[in-house]
């Protein structure tokens, strides 16, 4: 049975998506760009663009009661492969004890709201 995983916590879907689904211990999290949820404003800037993905991640993973260490893909498209090292970095840091989930980072065109980065996960409750 799915069940959709929505908070207040990450920005609202943008088109006809839900931010997550749960299904058999599966969490599939939509892609999440870097909109801060209390404003909906978009943030600029490779580095605070990185931050407010991972935190709008972290929301949705936590409403389904789960954290990073639950995370098995990622994965991450980027505008630029030049801000890769900056985004990898802060990517890396929200990952405790090297406990780090299988991924693809991809370089696109063009992403929503010409956002410099975006990223998508799986997780599973262990």
């Amino acid at each position: 049975m799915k069940k959709i995983v929505s908070t207040n916590n990450a920005p609202a879907a943008i088109g006809p998506y839900s931010q997550a689904n749960l299904v058999n211990g599966v969490l599939y999290i939509s892609g999440q760009i870097p909109i801060d949820p209390s404003t909906g404003n978009l943030l600029d800037g490779i580095e605070i663009e990185t931050h407010q993905v991972m935190k709008n991640l972290k929301a949705i993973l936590e409403e389904a009661g789960m954290g990073f260490g639950n995370v098995v893909k990622s994965t991450i498209f980027l505008k630029s492969m030049d801000d890769f090292a900056v985004m990898n970095e802060i990517y890396a840091s929200y990952f405790e004890g090297g406990n780090y989930p299988a991924r693809e980072t991809v370089e696109v065109s063009c992403l929503p709201k010409n956002v410099s980065v975006e990223i998508s996960m799986i997780a599973h409750q262990f």
